[in-house]
């Protein structure tokens, strides 16, 4: 008798409230992407289906947060919540000294001015567009240090987030171990794909900035969802939990910046956590310039108690397993209809491959910001542009080109159903079937920084 293989996974939570949402005409769509000048984050939410342009502050939280919310200490200073969340901090991750922030941005921004001087030079595993920015800001420059593995779409290395050590050693010898305040190492790499660094990669990294008095700098924003994949793939902990898995990750780095918006389940939040006392002096000092006392940050206690419930429930092996196995369904889909994604399939979202999807679409007419403004038009599913429109302008004022020009289907933790990865799959193929008709974009308007959530776009 052959031996049964379950397959099949089921969301562990049931539904008790739903919100209904708006269905669209083609014309409506139509007008509504004129309006937004191509630009997914300028459309009305209220005209959007299915809205995965971000995971970020769109998850659902559960009926445990939304009894914490009732349970807000809404005291100026020394709010109770803000005592709960320090205490999970330390319990779930590990890290000494927590600093409230209004989002994960906030906790970038305090950082790099704690730890930045002109000059500086900031290796990571791949960039993050809002964590380069304050780098720049800042007067550092940052420097991609990630295997060269992450930048093949169809290469399926199972931890395309792994830091590349040859890279990074060069780097310390042409400028320096001094000009190098820390390495920033990204769980659950966002531009690469939602893609896993491992354990074994960052036990090496960690010997190696020891050895030359390196700080590493952890941005935690998915790190359950790399987890998730350390478990599965990375030999000696499949019969870890995600909790200790969690744990292990962050005692090897220094601190952390957390948009606690992605894992913690929450709509807004966040916090920058060290072990050090003299960054965590400094960076206490700052929060009150920037976001506001450093027992709230920029946040309602309702707000911290929400996040201290959902930290807790991010770490659920039954949670993360379900909200993985929802995106690699999707993946599975796209890929059964022959759409190009990034493989292996990440945590947090779907990565089609622009290039490959519409090859005839040069870089410079921005292919991924024109199939995700093909798929919304189609059926009213609303996705982001990561490509050249997010990689910006390099300090000169040339354009950045990646490798990688990507659309980034992200999906909301514990909001839409199987049904619903469906309707999405079968939208993506069809414009897939039309792909040769489809032409380029040309940018007419362009912010100074930041540009893709603001700029506006003509059809060639």
């Amino acid at each position: 008798m052959n031996k049964f293989i379950r397959k099949s996974w089921a969301e562990p939570y049931k539904i008790k409230m739903v919100e209904l949402l708006k269905m669209t005409t083609p014309v409506q769509r139509k007008k509504a992407l004129h309006e937004a000048g191509f630009n997914t984050f300028l459309l009305r939410s209220e005209d959007v289906y299915i809205d995965l342009l971000t995971d970020s502050g769109t998850s659902a939280m559960s009926d445990h947060q939304w009894s914490g919310i009732m349970m807000g200490d809404e005291a100026y200073a020394g709010s109770r919540n803000f005592y709960h969340l320090e205490e999970v901090v330390r319990n779930i991750y590990g890290y000494k000294y927590l600093v409230p922030t209004h989002q994960g941005r906030g906790a970038e921004n305090i950082l790099s001015k704690v730890l930045i001087k002109k000059g500086d030079i900031i290796p990571g595993n791949m960039y993050f567009t809002t964590t380069r920015l304050h780098q720049e800001l800042a007067g550092g420059k940052f420097e991609d240090i990630i295997v060269d593995e992450a930048h093949d779409p169809e290469n399926e290395f199972p931890f395309k987030g792994n830091v590349d050590l040859d890279k990074l050693e060069r780097i310390v010898k042409k400028y320096g171990a001094k000009r190098i305040p820390y390495v920033s190492i990204a769980t659950s790499v966002n531009m690469a794909g939602g893609q896993p660094i491992s354990i074994k990669n960052l036990k090496v990294l960690r010997a190696f900035t020891q050895k030359h008095g390196i700080r590493i700098i952890h941005d935690m924003t998915r790190v359950a969802e790399n987890a998730h994949f350390i478990q599965q793939r990375e030999k000696g902990y499949h019969d870890k939990s995600i909790r200790q898995i969690v744990k292990e990750i962050c005692s090897l780095t220094d601190g952390a910046t957390m948009s606690a918006k992605k894992d913690a389940l929450v709509n807004i939040g966040g916090f920058l956590a060290v072990n050090d006392w003299d960054v965590f002096e400094e960076a206490r000092n700052l929060v009150v310039v920037y976001e506001g006392l450093h027992t709230y940050g920029g946040l309602a206690g309702r707000d911290m108690e929400a996040m201290a419930i959902g930290i807790m429930e991010s770490i659920s092996d039954n949670h993360i397993h379900a909200r993985v196995g929802q995106v690699i369904y999707l993946g599975e889909k796209m890929i059964s209809y022959g759409v190009p994604i990034v493989k292996p399939i990440g945590g947090h979202g779907i990565f089609v491959n622009a290039k490959k999807f519409l090859p005839h679409v040069p870089q410079d007419q921005f292919p991924a910001q024109t199939l995700a403004a093909e798929v919304y038009l189609d059926s009213g599913v609303r996705t982001m542009e990561r490509g050249v429109v997010s990689a910006g302008r390099k300090p000169g004022g040339e354009n950045y080109y990646p490798r990688l020009e990507l659309v980034r289907f992200t999906i909301p933790r514990r909001v839409y159903t199987q049904a619903h990865m469906d309707v999405i799959a079968e939208s993506t193929a069809r414009v897939f079937e039309r792909r040769t008709h489809i032409k380029g974009l040309k940018m007419v308007y362009e912010p100074k920084y930041l540009r893709f959530f603001q700029a506006r776009f003509e059809k060639l």
